[in-house]
């Protein structure tokens, strides 16, 4: 591989290596080993580092870079000795996030990316949209769900964002926003046209009289025909690793609790008021506390009857959820949006049969990944019998999970499914995608205090 392309890579994944040390199945201490990332040819190198111990033998090492640099040196040691071939000269140019500097070819930012060819998902939602016609949907959809919905309406156009708003409530536009410009940093983007649905709740209907509209949402369901995308937590999660968000799915397998013999044995859930179902399970809870903690964080959607429901409790840190052997996963509004990070865990998750999903939960096989119970908590007492009588079951259902989070959930995978799903949905227009009346173009962040120099657009003027 190229080398000025790996370093980009490593950008890419918000600057996160894996390195399998050794041959340990447990871990060998969390400071076992020191990892130090300079840049040789700089005075100062503003890289943040953490060495995440995933208790099973390897160590996550990732880091985020706040300026670019020509070549950083990575050195891993245990005590005062090098590990392996440490140290590790990454040649670069090394970008840091926000450094604007795409790459042109997008077949070779695929193929470093290592993105999958097909994404059977993106297959599914844009199997109904044969054809996509951007001049008709520009006008048709802002009629259609202009008034009554949150709407985004972009155009991506030489490489550049451009916006219009439908709806009082667009403040969800920020997550959407950052993914597109992170983006349009990293790889040349193709024209295209389209709209984002800001709300909870798909969109489109199956059964729709009115002629299909393609709508992305964060979450589909089996009775829409919305395009879903990852969710705006996780993609958050992805672009703020290391920086102002502290759970992402990185820090998760840091954080993974007690081994699987030592978890509480009770099932575990903590949230709010969002469905009717988690009221029923807050009762079952009471009922059944030797078997279920389950407790409200906050009430908002029903009246708060603590004689049924018991007092609100005080939120606890996500980490701490995996003291518990068994995390029960139940919808809110729409999908429970935790269960990436449940999966990530090496708890066993406990999954309520849904119409929702995500982008990734049709790829999720029941009683690999997870154990299912019905929608209406019926079987749910029987499922957790199930899980303490058969405990190596259960343990190998929380590995699997484990395993598909770590190979399908991770930042390169979120950037791949995006790209991806754009780069499939621009090959279905049928007119030129057009920068409308009332647009804005979405600028850039400033990087003043540490710009960087693109390699790629000095050599494309010099040509």
């Amino acid at each position: 591989m190229d080398q000025t392309k790996k370093a980009v890579v490593c950008f890419l994944f918000n600057s996160a290596h894996t390195y399998f040390l050794g041959r340990f199945t447990s871990s060998p201490g969390e400071n076992a080993f020191q990892v130090k990332i300079t840049a040789p040819d700089e005075q100062f190198t503003r890289v943040g580092v953490q060495v995440l111990d995933r208790k099973d033998g390897s160590f996550l090492v990732r880091y985020r870079m706040y300026a670019s640099y020509k070549n950083l040196k990575i050195e891993v040691k245990t005590g005062d000795k090098h590990v392996a071939k440490s140290p590790y000269i990454l040649k670069g140019p090394v970008y840091h996030e926000n450094c604007d500097c795409p790459q042109e070819e997008s077949s070779v930012w695929l193929e470093e990316m290592n993105c999958p060819q097909i994404i059977p998902q993106i297959q599914r939602d844009l199997a109904n949209f044969p054809i996509v016609d951007p001049d008709k949907i520009a006008k048709e959809i802002p009629q259609r769900f202009g008034q009554r919905q949150s709407l985004c309406h972009y155009t991506i156009k030489d490489n550049e964002v451009y916006i219009k708003t439908y709806g009082e409530h667009v403040g969800f536009r920020i997550f959407m926003d950052a993914i597109l410009l992170s983006l349009t940093r990293k790889v040349k983007m193709p024209d295209v046209e389209f709209f984002v649905n800001l709300g909870d709740w798909p969109l489109e209907k199956k059964k729709s009289p009115q002629n299909l509209h393609p709508i992305f949402s964060w979450c589909g369901s089996s009775e829409s025909k919305d395009i879903v995308m990852p969710t705006y937590d996780l993609t958050d999660s992805v672009l703020e690793t290391m920086g102002r968000v502290s759970l992402d799915m990185m820090s998760v397998q840091a954080n993974t609790g007690p081994s699987w013999e030592d978890k509480n044995t009770t099932a575990f859930w903590r949230g709010r008021d969002s469905r009717k179902e988690r009221l029923e399970l807050v009762k079952l809870s009471r009922k059944y506390p030797e078997i279920i903690d389950a407790a409200f964080t906050n009430f908002f959607f029903f009246k708060h009857d603590e004689s049924l429901y018991g007092p609100i409790v005080k939120h606890i840190s996500f980490f701490d959820f995996f003291k518990y052997k068994y995390q029960i996963n139940i919808d809110g509004t729409v999908a429970a949006y935790r269960l990436p990070y449940l999966l990530a865990g090496n708890s066993v998750v406990l999954k309520q049969d849904s119409i929702y999903y995500e982008h990734f939960y049709n790829e999720l096989q029941p009683w690999k990944h997870y154990i299912p119970f019905k929608s209406d908590l019926s079987d749910l007492l029987e499922k957790l019998q199930w899980a303490k009588e058969h405990d190596e079951e259960a343990k190998n259902i929380a590995k699997s999970g484990q395993e598909f989070a770590r190979n399908n959930l991770m930042g390169d995978h979120i950037f791949c499914y995006y790209f991806k799903l754009f780069q499939e949905y621009a090959s279905l227009q049928v007119s030129e995608p057009k920068i409308r009346d009332g647009m804005e173009k979405v600028q850039q962040p400033e990087d003043d205090l540490f710009p960087c120099t693109c390699h790629r657009k000095k050599a494309k003027d010099e040509l």
